[in-house]
């Protein structure tokens, strides 16, 4: 497997971050910062994010940390959101977005990394062009799209009501 100190830190705290979220996922419709699993996938997501600069398969920097940098802007920009536009229920739509676009693209690495290693001496994938490795990422793409679009009908029906208890 050969990693690193800092590779077996990072990834400790990306499958900590990964099962916070999908705990989030599964009893809130969302990744709730307002809540333990939210505030574990946040933080959780930034020590991962800023780890990941410093691991480095190929030398140098590489596309893995654009993509480290991306997903750290997404999550602080939707804590920021979360903290400063509690009033604004406009804006959970896009922390929502943001939040669940972050999970998303840190499944990228995360399937790669673990289909090519695991298990042990005979990996699920030879690389990151074997068919399973794009299979699964489709159909994660296909379950990012679909709960983003029930993420913002779940949040139309909260804004929605809302505004039917202010105006009472």
């Amino acid at each position: 497997m050969g990693l690193s100190n800092l590779g077996i830190f990072h990834t400790v705290i990306g499958i900590t971050a990964i099962l916070a979220a999908i705990i989030s996922f599964v009893r809130f419709g969302k990744i709730n910062l307002a809540h333990l699993t939210g505030q574990v996938y946040f933080y959780g997501t930034v020590i991962t994010a800023l780890t990941a600069l410093g691991i480095s398969k190929h030398g140098g920097f590489n596309p893995g940390h654009i993509l480290s940098i991306l997903i750290f802007t997404l999550v602080v920009i939707a804590f920021f959101l979360s903290a400063k536009k509690k009033g604004n229920n406009s804006a959970r739509y896009f922390e929502n977005f943001l939040l669940s676009f972050s999970f998303f693209l840190s499944m990228l690495p995360t399937v790669n990394e673990t289909f090519t290693r695991i298990p042990v001496g005979h990996p699920l994938a030879k690389n990151i062009a074997d068919p399973v490795i794009a299979k699964t990422l489709l159909v994660l793409l296909i379950l990012f799209v679909a709960g983003s679009i029930y993420q913002f009908i779940k949040q139309r029906k909260v804004n929605i009501l809302g505004k039917t208890k202010s105006a009472l």
